[in-house]
């Protein structure tokens, strides 16, 4: 069983930093959220933007057969993944193996990523699967820009249409009768259309797109099942919001109109206020810590 966590991404890295290196990756770090929250270079790391997370309740130990595996596999992920979009494994599953040994696991991007920005978008979710579900047999981790996953126990195409996520704008469509027929348009042509060997269909009507993807392990008929139902569910949980995501287990879709968007939200700019603020924050508190810290070898050396 997974427990679905919503995290804000910003805070993750802060808890893997190295003492040695804490001012350097501080800074660094520091630098790239003012990337983050300028919106003249959202496009920098719109593909790393946490969305959520799930962790299993089982937990292994630090010296147990399954550490080798899941260094494989997340090795073999990152490699993976500057060559193509997609790929799942079955790793220590042989009858010579310890039974703790065994592993199952998958990554895909967004059908419309690019390999190298795919392979960027990965090995930010490699690095912080271990932060975000330290020592847990399996692990969920959906960015932005890509989705990882992993579990001691074989869940590879085994359809799953639980609900993981869903978001949608506070601005509204309502009234405009015309945006609102594009927009279900649009919806009703995700259900129709090809995905390709990840599932990943587009569609537009004037200033309303949109987009679905299965994941790859899917067979076409349990992606098109998949893609039916997390529409309908985005219909009817959104309403006349002018964008809406959401997440199902193996699928997911969404949908904005032309200017809309959730961070065009006024909440999101609060939270975006608050994050900064927070972090800043941690960030002096950290620095002082430092100081302090180096002070104290300085006068008992």
């Amino acid at each position: 069983m997974l427990i679905i966590r919503n995290l804000p991404q910003h805070f993750l890295p802060l808890f893997k930093l190295s003492s040695s290196l804490s001012i350097f990756f501080l800074y660094f770090f520091y630098t790239f959220l003012l990337l983050a929250t300028n919106p003249n270079n959202n496009y920098l790391v719109k593909a790393h933007i946490f969305i959520y997370a799930g962790c299993s309740q089982d937990k292994y130990q630090p010296n147990s057969p399954f550490v080798p595996s899941l260094n494989s596999l997340l090795s073999s992920i990152v490699s993976s993944s500057s060559q193509t979009l997609y790929n799942s494994y079955a790793l220590g599953n042989d009858s010579s193996d310890p039974q703790e040994s065994s592993i199952y696991g998958l990554y895909q991007c967004n059908g419309n990523l690019q390999l190298k920005d795919c392979s960027t978008c990965v090995a930010s979710a490699v690095s912080q699967m271990n932060i975000v579900c330290p020592y847990n047999f399996g692990a969920i981790l959906q960015l932005d820009g890509c989705y990882l996953r992993y579990e001691h126990e074989d869940f590879l195409g085994k359809p799953d249409t639980s609900l993981r996520f869903n978001k949608c704008s506070k601005n509204q469509l309502r009234g405009d009768a015309e945006l609102l027929r594009r927009r279900d348009n649009v919806l009703a042509d995700l259900l129709h259309s090809g995905g390709g060997v990840t599932g990943f269909k587009v569609s537009s009507s004037g200033s309303i797109e949109g987009f679905a993807q299965c994941l790859g392990d899917l067979t076409p008929e349990d992606c098109s099942a998949c893609v039916s139902d997390v529409v309908m569910k985005l219909k009817d949980m959104c309403g006349d919001a002018a964008a809406g995501d959401v997440f199902l287990a193996q699928c997911y879709a969404r949908y904005w109109a032309s200017g809309y968007s959730h961070s065009s939200d006024p909440s999101n700019d609060d939270e975006v206020g608050k994050t900064v603020a927070i972090i800043v924050g941690v960030l002096a508190g950290v620095a002082v810590f430092i100081v302090l810290l180096s002070f104290c070898r300085k006068s008992l050396g």
